[in-house]
């Protein structure tokens, strides 16, 4: 995990390490200020046989200033360069996380929930920046300080020095306890937040369907519940870390005590220590406990943390289900699509989704895919750009294995129309130019007219520069459903898969798209997945789909006179149409 984490750091080793250089020069003036101090008091103040040392406090005094401009001056490089160094970690973790996402299969991406994705790539790396920012400055800073002040300490008086000794197992006891119990309760808290944010990105996303249900107390009950639950775990959680506090200043007060009373002891008793070394020991305590403080707070961050470092290497440590041959093929040569004896299951081990499928579909033909809810057309279809692999047989487009393409050169052939329309933010153009972003203005109209979205478009005052809100909000079904058409017209593909893609649009307007589909683009391979038998009745031939297996293929002729399931959809289809005249 740390290996995986550390190799993002790249172009930032050099701040990562000129923060430590910095804070152990820091720590160097700060441990050599009280020794200054001791020296002025004994050798200044109390020299010269009481009378005092004027040259020598004038020496002493320059000296510390000069060490507290120099630890100034490095606390301030180690502040900087840490910030430089945990900004520029962050986001490098953000951006290969976001890389590795876009890598997915469909597959890997069933595996996250958006909302996990969400929380992991914010929150998480958040988390983790602020805590490779702490270990950079206070994880180098408190030991060495810790170190530094106990030898000088040491080479005062190293009597009250081993009170420092007597500090450190209690407290180290204390926190591998409060560490190894709060663990498990952020790794419970973290999963809790995903759930939050998936309450939340539901209830945004569906607000329409809320309020058109009246469903506002219920959603607001689901979120209160989810938002107790982590209110619940982190009080948990921080009753354990809260322990930290006292266990502190028990171990600083405590020490402060005895090096006290020892102190006095050896000062007004044995002799052995001067005023200027107490002072100086009494500082280096203050060093010594103030930096197990800082420890102890580091393995607190640490522990936090630890929970985010693990999600966000299950996230890079991810591998694509889907992977390109060691010589992929980059050309498609035509839109010929092949089927054989293709089995499915989403899940290795699960029920399978497509069974036994044998599919001989010319370049250039135009074919309908008919079937009930849940038949499995949706999936019949991504198997051709390879969003998902076969369970089991083979997928040929092109005349070859679809596992022998390059996935993107084999992704830019095939155009889809997804059954969910989705439109980004931006404008009509922004939004079109996904299917070719050098595409001009006169190939964005040709593609729009062919999907009849033209002249809608140029009924808004903005025409092709119409802001499209975030989900295409503000644009109607039909509409959106034109667009997504066009967008992947724009690709020039040799196949194009409209999964019920002309759902929303009138029949009318659907034939117009048929016909100029017939016109325009001849040679592309056309598969359209529909619910209205009108939709489909002209194409070269309609495959019937159910239970995931072939019952039917023909013109729309023959299954009415051979497919008993494509009969009763098309004999319930015109009743529905003679009822509804």
């Amino acid at each position: 995990m740390i290996k995986t984490l550390l190799s993002r750091v790249r172009e930032f080793k050099k701040p990562s390490i000129l923060t430590p250089i910095c804070m152990v020069g820091e720590v160097f003036m700060e441990v050599l200020i009280p020794l200054l101090m001791a020296s002025l008091i004994d050798n200044g103040i109390e020299g010269n046989n009481g009378q005092g040392d004027l040259n020598h406090i004038y020496l002493m005094a320059g000296l510390i200033m000069i060490a507290c401009i120099l630890s100034l001056l490095a606390g301030f490089g180690g502040g900087k360069f840490g910030a430089i160094a945990s900004t520029g970690f962050a986001r490098n973790l953000r951006k290969d996380m976001f890389h590795k996402v876009q890598e997915y299969s469909f597959e890997n991406i069933d595996k996250f929930s958006t909302a996990s994705l969400v929380t992991r790539l914010t929150s998480d790396i958040t988390r983790v920046q602020d805590a490779y920012q702490m270990i950079l400055r206070i994880a180098v800073r408190s030991p060495i300080t810790l170190i530094f002040s106990l030898i000088m300490a040491f080479s005062i008086n190293a009597q009250i020095s081993l009170v420092f000794l007597a500090a450190i197992p209690i407290l180290a006891i204390g926190l591998f306890l409060i560490m190894t119990h709060a663990h498990p309760v952020f790794e419970r808290v973290f999963k809790r937040y995903d759930k939050l944010n998936s309450v939340v990105q539901e209830n945004v996303s569906g607000m329409r369907v809320v309020k058109a249900f009246v469903r506002e107390e219920h959603e607001t009950e689901k979120f209160k519940g989810v938002s107790k639950s982590i209110y619940d775990d982190f009080c948990k959680a921080e009753k354990l870390l809260a322990f930290n506090g006292p266990l502190m200043q028990l171990c600083m007060y405590g020490g402060m005590i005895a090096i006290s009373w020892l102190g006095a002891q050896l000062i007004v008793v044995d002799n052995a220590l001067t005023t200027g070394e107490l002072m100086g020991i009494m500082t280096y305590a203050m060093q010594i406990l103030m930096s197990l403080m800082m420890l102890s707070m580091i393995f607190v961050m640490l522990t936090m943390a630890r929970a985010s470092m693990e999600r966000i290497c299950e996230v890079l440590g991810e591998e694509s289900t889907l992977q390109n041959p060691e010589n992929p093929v980059t050309e498609v040569k035509d839109g010929s699509i092949r089927f054989r004896k293709v089995d499915f299951a989403y899940k290795k081990g699960g029920s399978l989704a497509l069974t036994d499928v044998d599919l001989d579909i010319k370049s250039g033909e135009t074919i309908g895919i008919i079937g009930g809810t849940g038949s499995s057309k949706s999936t019949l279809v991504q198997l051709i750009p390879r969003l998902y692999d076969v369970t089991d047989g083979v997928v040929e487009v092109g005349g070859r294995n679809v596992k022998e393409y390059d996935i993107e050169a084999l992704r830019n052939e095939v155009a889809m129309v997804l059954q969910k329309n989705v439109l980004f933010s931006g404008t009509i153009k922004d939004n079109l130019r996904w299917g070719n972003a050098e595409a001009s203005d006169e190939e964005l109209e040709r593609v729009c007219k062919l999907a009849c979205a033209h002249d809608f478009i140029t009924s808004f005052p903005d025409g092709y520069d119409t802001y499209i809100e975030q989900g295409g909000t503000n644009v109607s079904g039909g509409q959106k459903q034109r667009l997504c058409i066009a967008r992947a017209l724009l690709k020039k593909p040799k196949i194009l898969i409209l999964d019920d893609s002309t759902s929303a649009v009138d029949t009318a307007t659907d034939a117009m798209i048929r016909k100029a589909f017939r016109e325009e683009i001849p040679d592309t391979t056309k598969l359209i997945i529909a619910q209205r038998i009108s939709s489909v009745q002209d194409a070269d031939r309609i495959i019937v789909i159910e239970g995931g297996k072939i019952d039917g293929m023909g013109t729309h002729e023959e299954l009415l006179a051979s497919n008993e399931i494509y009969k009763e959809v098309y004999y319930s289809q015109q009743k529905g149409g003679d009822d509804n005249g």
